[in-house]
């Protein structure tokens, strides 16, 4: 071939460089085509197509046939994504300003709820087998075993931080095992010292009731909505410390740019306790809610530790709004797989949980909120 119709190397890079340009929009376009499948044929079946009858039944029909049960369990998922948050907020908290993946966080969740729960029984003085009744707990005996839970954790927390992890800043893999190796530690003693027996923290006789919400003829649990209100003034104490006092305006600089932090002469060790005590502190708080919520057994601390780390990867890892909606879409995606599977189909739900994780982080790798370290 001549010179003259020879394509020239510039050219060629151009249709190259088209070439992948296209490729990428198309699989762009596919890989958003299959996300609004995966959202719309669940959201087909719940609202339109679950029947109670047959082969494929569900514990409810569909929102159509049975508004009351799919409004319940709206707000159920609403309230377990509540606890959720809680627990979450604390984790994301340590990762943002710090880069620690603390995976003790699930081991202080179910010491913060044991601890409650040894206080609890002590202060009341009696109970059978079975544990307390909500009729032997009054407001005084549930808040002080939770607020005393989620200081003894912050400080535990603390004493974390400041012996383990301080000496190994900007080590991650080492950070890790080192929380890894406490959480196994803290797990072995819980079990020794607590037993393997299912447990929980008694409701008070205030919260242990139900209530009309004039919406449907609906009764809703007390306990879940006190769950709900904790978790919004938890979120918004939160908010207005990160965003309205100075300590807060520390932190979120000190997740942007640690280095230039120190070099302005700001303490930045004393700033990166504050947040580990904080932080482990709402897992405390957590525990000793979920506590009275659902059961505290040996392996709880794993599950919850799972939640976190869904809740954080969902939401983006530092960021605290991303943590709400992490726990909200968690929280509707678990009850939503639960109540409207097919009921002999019910475990496995929680590979819902997985497919959320997997279409977030192929839209968001780093999350819905994330931002890179």
């Amino acid at each position: 071939m001549s010179a003259a119709l020879r394509p020239s190397s510039g050219t060629t890079a151009s249709h190259r460089a088209r070439a992948t340009a296209l490729r990428m929009r198309v699989g762009h376009w596919l890989l958003w085509a299959l996300v609004a499948v995966v959202v719309t044929v669940p959201a087909l079946w719940v609202l339109f197509l679950a029947p109670t009858t047959g082969t494929g039944a569900t514990a409810f029909g569909s929102a159509v046939h049975d508004p009351k049960d799919f409004l319940i369990t709206v707000l159920n998922g609403i309230t377990a994504a509540a606890l959720y948050f809680v627990v979450a907020s604390g984790f994301t908290l340590i990762f943002g300003l710090m880069r620690v993946v603390n995976m003790a966080h699930g081991a202080f969740f179910l010491l913060g709820g044991y601890i409650a729960l040894r206080l609890q029984r002590r202060m009341v003085g009696e109970g059978s087998a079975f544990g307390l009744t909500s009729a032997q707990v009054n407001l005084t005996r549930w808040i002080v075993p939770v607020v005393v839970a989620a200081l003894v954790i912050a400080c535990v927390g603390l004493a974390m931080q400041q012996l383990f992890l301080r000496w190994n800043q900007g080590q991650d893999l080492r950070q890790a095992l080192i929380t890894i190796a406490i959480s196994i530690i803290l797990a072995d003693q819980m079990l020794a010292h607590f037993g393997g027996v299912a447990e929980d923290i008694a409701w008070p006789g205030t919260f242990d009731r139900f209530v009309n919400l004039r919406v449907s003829g609906i009764q809703y649990t007390m306990t879940r909505l006190v769950i709900l209100g904790t978790a919004l003034a938890i979120g918004g104490l939160l908010w207005l410390w990160l965003k309205r006092t100075r300590t807060g305006m520390v932190i979120r600089a000190g997740v942007d740019d640690r280095a230039m932090v120190s070099a302005l002469g700001i303490n930045i060790q004393l700033t990166f306790a504050l947040s580990f005590f904080v932080g482990s502190g709402l897992a405390g708080l957590g525990g000793a809610i979920g506590g009275s919520f659902s059961s505290l057994a040996p392996g709880v601390d794993a599950n919850w530790l799972l939640y976190s780390l869904v809740v954080v990867i969902i939401g983006g890892m530092g960021s605290l709004g991303g943590a709400a909606i992490g726990a909200l879409l968690l929280g509707l995606t678990t009850n939503f797989a639960a109540a409207y599977l097919p009921s002999n189909y019910t475990y496995y739900s929680i590979i819902f949980t997985f497919v959320l994780v997997a279409i977030v982080l192929a839209v968001r790798p780093l999350g819905l909120f994330g931002r890179p370290a």
